[in-house]
Parts: structure tokens; sequence; C-alpha cells
């Protein structure tokens, strides 16, 4: 049965195509809806293009019919602009009879069409959808735009497999163990860890190559003289110093040490090696894509709040290594030598778009906080031999638009999980200190 769907704001700013996802039903905006997109259109962030990009359809429309009685849609749908009425005015309950609040103004046009043409209330906002329910209107969240559903069910780049002793013994005899036979619940992917158990207490540890063979893997001593502590973080160093892997995402909750391990890498693969001309480490700022003249200086003085974490890690990574002079660590004035020189460079986000970077280690450090927009244009810039490092925490999200399911970082990780060019480690065991494992367990 044909369905009318009444559009919140911030579906059009979350997803501004999303005119084509409600396959042949019927659309309604309401008309306090595009004073919000007007209000948000001079923005210059994600939010910001998606008003423009919204309002710019909604002209096209325009252009096909008379939005006020309905424009036909490509899927079979119509889509159109309703003004609240006087009428309609006077039938609201008194609980949401404020209409200048935008939020009870799209309720209400929800509200005159709920005993007729099945209609239901698109919202990204909960206190919303929790309202329609006690009016008796039905509610939806919008879920086009979520690359999975469950949390169980995103790519963690680990897996364990039961099998025979036998099949142990072969691996480490051979080296490989093949995957053609084994039926497992979840996809097996080029690159992806595996641990080989038997019921007899044996096991193995290997890495999918591209013909689906389990295939042990090297492991990397140590990154700048960070050693690695755990399993977890010995499978990321493998990741990360693979020539053949091009994008690694990393994700855990924080202490887990994946910026760490990230930097540590990207030095001992520019400043030890030369594998690559330069590192070149950043982060987003929130709120993203703000202008950073809110901040007194100049680009680095601005810059220094929000890369002080990066930052710490280098210097700490610079104290501890055998590699640096003991005589420049006093002063710490190989590391001013090494961002002079660039070999080094903190950058914001809104200064790598635009740019071609080729021979570069790219760490992009909170990737939870981009859309997946945002990362496409991120990764879209590197150039010939450029390896790119994610990393982030999807319980730690820190934009109002998205969610564990919508974010970047998880859309790269589910999205590039079956080429062999991509690598992911999700990692679960805290390393900082006991009292930061504890915290994030607990709080």
């Amino acid at each position: 049965m044909k369905k009318t769907y009444i559009l919140d704001t911030n579906v059009l700013l979350n997803d501004p195509n999303c005119f084509f996802q409600f396959e042949d039903n019927d659309l309604i905006i309401p008309f306090i809806v595009l004073e919000e997109l007007d209000n948000h259109k001079s923005r210059m962030d994600e939010v910001g293009k998606n008003a423009r990009v919204v309002s710019r359809t909604l002209d096209d429309f325009r252009s096909k019919g008379n939005l006020h009685e309905g424009v036909p849609l490509p899927n079979g749908g119509t889509i159109k602009i309703v003004a609240i009425s006087s009428e309609i005015i006077e039938q609201l309950p008194h609980e949401i009879k404020d209409l200048n609040k935008p939020d009870n103004a799209i309720i209400a046009v929800a509200h005159d069409l709920k005993f007729h043409n099945n209609a239901i209330i698109v919202s990204k906002d909960v206190n919303v959808r929790v309202k329609c329910d006690a009016l008796g209107i039905a509610a939806e969240d919008y879920l086009s735009l979520r690359i999975a559903t469950e949390q169980d069910k995103l790519y963690r780049g680990l897996i364990t497999l039961d099998v025979n002793p036998d099949d142990i013994d072969n691996f480490y005899s051979s080296g490989r163990f093949s995957l053609e036979n084994i039926k497992v619940d979840e996809q097996i992917c080029s690159n992806q860890f595996v641990i080989l158990k038997s019921y007899d207490g044996k096991s193995a540890i290997g890495r999918v190559d591209t013909q689906n063979q389990v295939k042990k893997f090297i492991e990397v001593p140590n990154a700048f003289g960070l050693m690695p502590r755990n399993l977890e973080q010995k499978m990321s160093l493998n990741l990360l110093f693979d020539d053949n892997i091009k994008l690694v995402t990393m994700s855990g909750a924080a202490g887990c040490g994946k910026t760490l391990l990230a930097i540590a890498s990207g030095l001992a693969q520019t400043v030890e090696s030369g594998k690559y001309s330069k590192l070149i480490v950043s982060r987003p700022i929130q709120p993203l894509g703000r202008d950073l003249g809110y901040l007194p200086g100049t680009m680095e003085e601005k810059m220094a709040p929000w890369i002080a974490p990066i930052m710490d890690n280098v210097q700490h990574l610079m104290n501890n290594s055998k590699s640096v002079n003991s005589r420049v660590k006093k002063d710490e004035s190989y590391l001013s030598m090494l961002m002079s020189d660039k070999k080094i460079e903190i950058e914001a986000i809104t200064y790598i778009r635009g740019r071609s970077i080729p021979n570069a280690f790219i760490i992009i450090d909170e990737a939870q906080n981009l859309s997946m927009h945002e990362l496409k244009t991120i990764i879209t810039r590197a150039g010939d031999n450029t390896k790119i490092v994610l990393t982030g925490d999807l319980q730690q999200i820190d934009v109002s638009q998205l969610d564990m399911y919508t974010n970047g970082l998880t859309y790269a990780i589910e999205k590039f999980k079956e080429y062999s060019i991509a690598g992911h480690m999700t990692l679960t065991k805290g390393e900082r200190s006991e009292l930061a494992t504890l915290a994030s367990k607990i709080l």
C-alpha cells in the first residue's frame, strides 16, 4: 500500500538525495523545513553544502510542476510542499500549538495527515519520534545511509575458525591453509586475520591473501622503537608496514594504541627508512569546517589546541626512539627540524582538501567524526605511493548528524573490506594504563 512520508529537516541535511530513496511513495516537505534549510545554506561545512544541494533539487522539481499540488518523482511517487493552514492549527493538540518551534510545525503537518494516506514522519531526531508516538503519529528513523544495522555485524578484521588438529599441523608445515571448503556465517575478506583453533587446544594465526588462503604473516618487532604489546597491535603493525596495502583502518576504544601505532609506523617509514617522503597527520576540527580564524595567531598557533594529542604522541615517540640523537632530544630541535623541512606535516582537514599528495604516509585521526562524503574527499587526495591510515573510536562520535552506522570511518571499513588494497583491525585491549582501560569499560 502506498505511503506518505513527511520529511524532517535533519533527513535532508543528512542525505540531500533522500528524495529518491522512498520507492514509489509520496513525499511531503513541511514549509518550515524550507526556512530551516535557508538558515543552514550559508554554512561552509557539510551541512551547509547539503542544504544548498537540497535547495537546488527542489528548484529543479519546481521547473517540472507545481510543488503545492505535487510534482512526480522518477520512481513513481510525488513530492509536495505543505504549509500549515488556519484549519490545521485549530485542530492541533495544545502540546504542539507553539508553532514557533520547528519540531512542532513539522509534527503539525503529520498530525493533519495521520488518519489517512498512511502518513509517516521520518526524522533523525529521537525526541521528534518520541513526541509523535505520544500523539499517535507514526514515525520512523531514516536508515538509508546506514552501512550496517547492528554493531556485532560490523567488520572487525579478525575471525576465529574451528578446524581439525591436522589442519593446524599442515598450516605450520606448509605455511598456508585453504578456506575453500570452510563454511562460516560471515564473509571472509582479503587481508583479514584468522585464528585457527582445534578442539585439542592447538591454535595458529594467519592472514587471508587474495587467493582465499590463510598464510603466516610477518611480525614487525617494533615501529620507531615502539613494541606491540598484544596480538591486535602486532596485526595492526603488519598492515601498517605492508607496501601492498594502501588504506589501513583502525578502530577501538580509547587507550588501545591506534594513533600511537599509526604515528610510530609513519615515522619509521619516513624518518628512518625513507620509504615515504613525508608524514602528514590530520584530524577533524569540531565543529568540522568552522573557520580557524576564531583563534588568534598563525595557522600553526590556531591548530595547536586541536593537534595537541597528536604532538603528545609524536614527542613521546621521539623521546623513546634510539634513532634520535640524545642531544637533540633535550631541546626538541629534531622535531622542529623535521617539521620545518616538511618531513612531518600537521594539517587541518580543511587544507588537505583539493590537494594531490604523492609519496606520503597520511594519518587521519578521529575519522569517526567525518561524513562519508568528507572521507571520500580526503582518500581521493592520495597520489602514487601514498598510504592512508584512518583511526577512530566508533563509540565517541561528536557530530550530531552522524552515528556508529553512518560515519565516514564505518563506511570506509565496510566498503573497502573486500579489496586487497585495504586492511582493517578493531583493537579491543586497552594498553594506555590500567585506569584508562577500566574507565573505557565502566564509564
